[in-house]
């Protein structure tokens, strides 16, 4: 994890669809420059009541999906936290919140990097520049990634399911 300072900034990216609340189950393909990651979308019938529950798993059939293509990665995290320890997260006090997407301006993860990098005998903090750190918090996980730009589709499906099209995304080719 990183150290954050006063110059972070969080903000919601409210135009990308609602992730799953309950279960988004995301699941992460990547390779050095490249990273996809899948999972469900909340959707809510127009007649629920509130009273039940559907459980929905890796094979679940049909459901709305998003697969993001992170493109020109440079990191990424998958893991802590969860909603229930996300205030343990550095950026919680600054709006960070479960079951959301962000962008982290002026991010301490970014500026981490380029110190870290800083050994390297071609180094150039402008290297750094052009890159953005996103966070998307689910249910039990919370992702990651510095990259120079993503796009996001929505699919229907299953995760499972979903990975031939997350492996195209990287440009691997099948066979």
């Amino acid at each position: 994890m990183y150290d954050v300072d006063d110059q972070d900034r969080v903000v919601e990216l409210n135009a990308l669809p609602q992730l799953s609340i309950g279960a988004p189950r995301p699941v992460v393909l990547s390779e050095e420059q490249t990273t996809a990651i899948a999972f469900y979308l909340q959707e809510t019938p127009d007649d629920w009541d509130g009273t039940s529950v559907r459980v929905v798993g890796p094979d679940s059939g049909d459901e709305p999906l998003a697969i993001v293509r992170f493109s020109g990665c440079y990191a990424t995290m998958f893991g802590p936290p969860n909603d229930e320890a996300f205030d343990g997260h550095p950026l919680a006090a600054r709006g960070l919140e479960p079951y959301s997407m962000f962008r982290v301006e002026s991010s301490s993860w970014i500026r981490q990097l380029t110190r870290m990098n800083a050994v390297h005998p071609s180094h150039r903090d402008s290297d750094f520049e052009g890159y953005q750190h996103l966070i998307f918090a689910f249910h039990d996980s919370t992702f990651e990634a510095v990259c120079r730009d993503f796009e996001v589709t929505r699919e229907r499906g299953s995760v499972a399911g979903i990975l031939p099209r997350m492996a195209e995304l990287l440009g691997w080719s099948g066979g």
